[in-house]
């Protein structure tokens, strides 16, 4: 990292330091984990070194800390000074622990959300974690709520109604705070709901902006200098046949880049060209914002994704569908967008692009990576959103032969498009993506990425679905399979400039834990049948591992606490690796086509996954 983002990154602390100095303890930028990927970068690196590849082998489980809540446990815990923040899947209770006093309970909160509520959260009852800023703890709830709370006392401070449960909208994502906001998302892909990334004032919880995903240029917030350095990606349309590939067998042939019409307007209604049983299909569009969102300080940026068009059924919003399924970087202060690039150009299979975006330097350049579900590895320069890299994860993605990088379009292979009444087969990845929300890590030390992934494949029917306000809304019906492997995971380090991989291991079942990298050259994450292994960060080498209670679809973090570091993460089965088993789904297309393909979890862990935080150190 550049001394310049290092100073950013400093600035940024302050109050961390304030503090952690007011829990009386020592003023340490690494000592803590302060935000869900522990810093705005988001590159879940740690500079603690005392556990390395010699010592190891020497890790033993410290303490334990159970929540007393079933279902998936996604995300981490937060460690500020002397104090350990723990939350839970619904009802998203949060505990504060002593770190001083053998982890007493210092306060909790228990939210009165609706049980409702569990019935429209998409792909289980998860919570992807806490932010932390100005003295306050906050906790974005199942049901829309975003609460604010006193850090030392657990009181609440304010509370603001993000999101309208009663038209399918809720929220599992983490908040985010970045100078004086905290950001927020939306979750409702699978409901109509047009989703938007919105900041709220850290002080008192008042909307300062909101961007919607798609719609008029003012709602996406979307002004005069939008992609000026990549006008192309602001394209009316990136395909030649935008309605004859909306038929059977058709298929959509990318343009080169002096045959499309741009810079255009208004994109996120325009490019969507037929209303889909209710009103205009941008106004039930998706684009759901559920993943995580870094932040440049020094660029003044945010960064995140958007997730999947409503309906997952294509053959009804022919166009491009902007702008679902983009990347985008908005100024902090105002929202307004500097960029934006769609990755998969009208999805035909539910490859959201909502995770990670991880920020790093090469030398002078300004670098961001982000591993897709559609099963590609982009990095852009992060300035003005250049892609620069464009490859496959794994050889077995096959809906796409290749990214143009020309044009940032990816040339879909017309065999494995998807329509009304017509099953596709052996589409790879599934659903669930090359990568899912699990997130990456990025270490600087080794300038090797980190990456969990799924290797499936799947059936895919797209079949008529009318929009109801507040009721599902999929219009698909899907199966999954290993991919050609022969397994279901697989985790690997890859260099992001080159756009290859530079080790993998083969994992029996999809990697649903967030992984973690540190300054000892490990590499730490946890599996789905209950192992949490550390790696050589340089070989993949597996150094370590520990069969916990529960399969693992949270994130390995790190601290230290009077000189000691720790390792910790989440158990909990769950997330949409673990629904079907959660729920004791049994048929193949059940939980969205996880019920067959996960079956043998079973022998692994009990149903539902109970919650628990485990704690490692020497």
């Amino acid at each position: 990292m550049s001394k310049s983002n290092r100073f950013s990154g400093l600035i940024s602390y302050l109050s961390i330091l304030i503090t952690a100095h007011a829990h009386g303890a020592p003023l340490s930028l690494e000592d803590n984990w302060a935000s869900p990927r522990k810093d705005n970068f988001n590159q879940a690196y740690s500079r603690l070194k005392q556990i390395n590849a010699s010592t190891v082998g020497k890790l033993q489980l410290a303490w334990t800390f159970s929540t007393g809540i079933t279902r998936g446990h996604e995300g981490a815990p937060l460690v500020i000074g002397d104090i350990l923040y723990v939350h839970t899947a619904f009802p998203n209770n949060v505990y504060a622990l002593d770190l001083n006093h053998q982890q007493k309970i210092i306060w909790s909160y228990f939210p009165k959300q609706s049980e409702d509520i569990q019935g429209i959260l998409c792909c289980d009852n998860v919570s992807r974690g806490l932010a932390y800023g100005d003295g306050k703890i906050f906790l974005q709830q199942n049901n829309g709520m975003l609460v604010a709370l006193d850090s030392r006392t657990g009181q609440k401070v304010w509370e603001k109604q993000v999101n309208d449960p009663k038209t399918g909208a809720t929220n599992t994502n983490a908040p985010y705070v970045f100078k004086d906001k905290v950001l927020t998302g939306c979750s409702g892909g699978e409901f109509g709901v047009r989703c938007f990334l919105a900041a709220y004032a850290i002080n008192d919880g008042h909307e300062v902006w909101k961007a919607y995903s798609m719609g008029p240029d003012k709602d996406v917030r979307i002004g005069p200098d939008f992609n000026q350095a990549n006008p192309h990606y602001s394209a009316l349309s990136v395909y030649e046949d935008v309605h004859g590939g909306n038929k059977e067998g058709g298929a959509f042939k990318a343009l080169s880049k002096d045959r499309l019409v741009f810079p255009e307007k208004d994109l996120g209604v325009r490019t969507w060209l037929k209303p889909q049983a209710a009103g205009n299909g941008w106004e039930h569009g998706g684009g759901p914002v559920w993943g995580w969102f870094s932040y440049d300080p020094a660029l003044n940026l945010v960064y995140y994704g958007t997730g999947n068009p409503s309906v997952w059924n294509p053959d009804v919003r022919p166009g491009d569908n902007k702008w679902a399924m983009t990347l985008f970087a908005r100024d902090l202060d105002t929202g307004m967008a500097k960029w934006g690039y769609q990755l998969t150009p009208h999805d035909e299979w539910d490859y959201d692009s909502v995770n990670e975006i991880i920020l790093w330097d090469h030398g002078k350049q300004k670098l961001a990576t982000h591993f897709d579900r559609n099963g590609f590895a982009y990095t852009l320069d992060r300035r003005d959103g250049t892609l620069l890299v464009a490859a496959k994860m794994h050889p077995f993605v096959n809906w796409a032969t290749h990214v143009d990088l020309a044009t940032g379009v990816p040339q879909k292979d017309s065999r494995y498009s998807t329509h009304e009444d017509q099953e596709t087969a052996n589409i790879c990845p599934a659903a669930l993506g090359a990568k899912d929300e699990q997130p990456a890590a990025y270490s600087p030390k080794s300038g090797m990425f980190y990456v969990p992934l799924n290797h499936l494949c799947m059936r895919y029917e797209a079949v008529e679905a009318k929009y109801v306000a507040g009721q599902p809304w999929a219009g698909a019906s899907l199966t999954m399979f290993p991919g050609p492997d022969g397994v279901m995971g697989g985790f690997m380090a890859w260099d992001g400039l080159k756009g290859e991989a530079k080790w993998y291991n083969r994992e029996p079942y999809p990697v649903w834990g967030g992984a973690l990298a540190t300054a000892g050259n490990l590499v730490f994450y946890g599996t789905l049948d209950r192992w949490f292994k550390a790696l050589d960060a340089r070989s993949g080498k597996l150094l370590w591992q520990f069969q916990v209670g529960s399969g693992v679809v949270g994130n390995a973090m790190t601290y230290a606490h009077h000189g000691k570091q720790y390792i910790g993460v989440y158990s909990g089965i769950g997330g949409w690796a673990g629904i079907a088993l959660n729920q004791g789904l049994t048929q193949e297309s059940d939980g969205a086509g996880t019920a067959g393909a996960f079956r043998d979890l079973a022998k692994y862990n009990a149903a539902p996954g109970g919650g628990a935080l485990n704690v490692f150190g020497l």
